[in-house]
């Protein structure tokens, strides 16, 4: 897939047409299928939804407890910083705290892709920087989207604990 690195000129007159995003979405803290669901239910426009993994926390502090991850695809109205600022609101209304990068977390929701576009600004960065580096985020993405996902990824990434749990009951 090419990609189009695009300006915030240009990302600004995106709107009031549809886009497809990709979203990842994760839990460790308190009932994480529940904020799963939570923002799956604040999303507008999910189209498509991988199942839950559950996976060994990635960098961070440790003592972490495990997470459940998942990618759904969401065809929006919003330019894509829009959308990533809709997305932190989910992350707030979930009390979310940012206390410790890369810490345990009630709800995380990352940006990985929006349409073809390619964005690299201080604000937000699409595709997501470290979106190919990351086996929890690219097994629920090749559920869904198996053409965004490089070709030998599952024998270049280290192995992790990957455990499937089953779709989110909404």
């Amino acid at each position: 897939m090419t990609s189009r690195l695009v300006s915030f000129d240009v990302v600004k007159h995106l709107t009031n047409q549809a886009h497809i995003a990709f979203l990842a979405l994760g839990s460790n803290l308190g009932d994480r299928e529940h904020y799963l669901r939570f923002a799956v239910t604040e999303l507008s426009g999910v189209i498509a939804m991988s199942q839950v993994f559950e996976t060994e926390p990635v960098g961070g502090p440790d003592g972490q407890d495990a997470y459940l991850n998942m990618v759904v695809k969401v065809e929006t109205s919003l330019d894509p910083y829009g959308l990533m600022q809709h997305c932190q609101r989910i992350e707030e209304d979930a009390q979310r705290q940012r206390l410790v990068h890369w810490g345990p977390r009630t709800l995380d929701i990352d940006l990985l892709f929006y349409d073809d576009l390619r964005i690299d600004s201080d604000a937000l960065t699409v595709p997501h920087p470290r979106v190919f580096e990351r086996r929890f985020v690219l097994a629920p993405l090749a559920e869904i989207a198996p053409v965004l996902c490089p070709a030998d990824w599952e024998t270049n990434l280290p192995p992790a604990e990957i455990t499937p749990r089953g779709a989110l009951q909404l």
